[in-house]
């Protein structure tokens, strides 16, 4: 059999809003947002949209106007070719990156030739929890399991500083790290590489938003410091009395609106019609973990993923690990022994936001501007996710 490879073309994103009422993304309908950001890469690239042959969408909360499979309703809202189907899929905030995995996988097993993969989140104006399982369901599905209940992301962060012994102190440096490494790439243009501006409709007219909101840069590690433990209650405390209670606003991700999307196809395909190919999509892995840690499974997730392309860490020349909470990519480089001047050179999630669905793209893109910025070869991204889970996945510049 010949070989295919699975090859990104491009990818883009929107700038990323704060995920709040009045923040530069407001107001938009997530359809309209995740529609631009498709127009906008079928224009980049200058693909003949008619030979896209499915639009793989990650989307968390598939309520209100982010239900009836959001990637279909963008497909039209764009003006692409009715003939383009879609699907719209939830694997937590590994959603776009699961996307851009599942369009690799059928690409490399001949299911498809071209296909546009990617994600949107309205967390503005779609809440956290607006899908959450009732309180019954929960009581049903856990209570013999987990007698003592699940916990929320902010305490699963809590315990893995208390594992780890990630100090107060290491996180907001971390932290303050982020936002630094993201206003140096902004300032040096590699951030808009992969943007696309896109024009939100307000009252007062149409405003063009190009760049990401979340951004502090007159933060220190002192302001940093006086920020109150978000998750420490009296309940909590006598739960875990291992827990230093050390995780702020400050140390975790911010909540967002964003979208993002990519171009992904068969190399041989992208090379006949003159397109030129940024890197091939050449391993994957998926795991699960305890769901009370929950932003562990990233650790296994990656250890299987080097395992199955027969690389040791040190090979691998960037790293992208989201920041959900500063504690989850510390202990990842604390376990694996990853050199932390690889991580999240650009900022992560900490800096710029974390729409969940879409966060995948944003990723995806800031590896691709390290590798191709220092002329590297092999990028690896990994999600941790709610319930567990982790993705991760292996590049290759071209």
């Amino acid at each position: 059999m010949t070989t295919r490879r699975a090859v990104i073309v491009d990818v883009v994103r929107s700038p990323f809003g704060k995920g709040k009422a009045g923040g530069a993304l407001d107001g938009f309908h997530p359809v309209d947002l995740y529609a631009q950001i498709l127009r906008g890469l079928v224009a980049r690239t200058g693909i003949d949209p008619a030979l896209i042959e499915d639009v793989i969408t990650g989307c968390v909360i598939q309520v209100g106007e982010q239900a009836g499979n959001i990637g279909r309703q963008a497909v039209l809202a764009a003006g692409l070719p009715e003939s383009i189907p879609a699907v719209t899929l939830d694997r937590k905030c590994g959603s776009a990156q699961q996307a851009f995995d599942f369009a690799a996988q059928g690409v490399i097993a001949g299911a498809y030739d071209v296909v546009v993969a990617g994600g949107v989140e309205m967390m503005s104006l779609i809440p956290m929890k607006a899908n959450r399982l009732g309180r019954d369901a929960d009581g049903v599905q856990f209570k013999e399991r987990y007698p003592n209940g699940l916990v929320g992301q902010g305490i699963s962060a809590e315990l893995i500083a208390a594992k780890w012994g990630i100090t107060r102190e290491a996180q907001d440096v971390f932290s303050l790290l982020s936002h630094q490494r993201a206003a140096a790439a902004e300032d040096a243009g590699i951030t808009q590489r992969s943007i696309l501006p896109v024009t939100v409709q307000t009252p007062d007219g149409p405003k063009i938003v190009s760049r990401d909101e979340g951004l502090r840069r007159e933060t220190t590690v002192e302001r940093l410091g006086q920020l109150k433990a978000a998750y420490e209650n009296a309940a909590m405390v006598e739960r875990f009395p291992q827990i230093r209670w050390s995780v702020t606003a400050g140390n975790a991700s911010q909540i967002s609106d964003g979208a993002s999307a990519a171009l992904i196809m068969e190399e041989g395909l992208a090379l006949k019609l003159g397109l030129k190919p940024r890197a091939a999509i050449t391993h994957f892995a998926v795991s699960g973990d305890d769901p009370i840690y929950m932003l562990t499974a990233i650790i296994p997730a990656t250890r299987r993923l080097l395992q199955r392309a027969g690389l040791k860490i040190d090979q691998i020349d960037a790293f992208e690990v989201n920041e959900a909470f500063a504690p989850v990519p510390l202990a990842w480089i604390k376990e694996l022994g990853a050199d932390p001047e690889r991580v999240n050179r650009h900022g992560g999630a900490i800096a710029l936001g974390h729409p969940v669905g879409a966060s995948g793209g944003r990723l995806l893109s800031a590896l691709l501007a390290v590798l191709e910025t220092d002329g590297t070869r092999y990028g690896l991204q990994t999600m941790c996710e709610s319930g567990g889970m982790a993705n991760a996945t292996l590049i290759e510049r071209l």
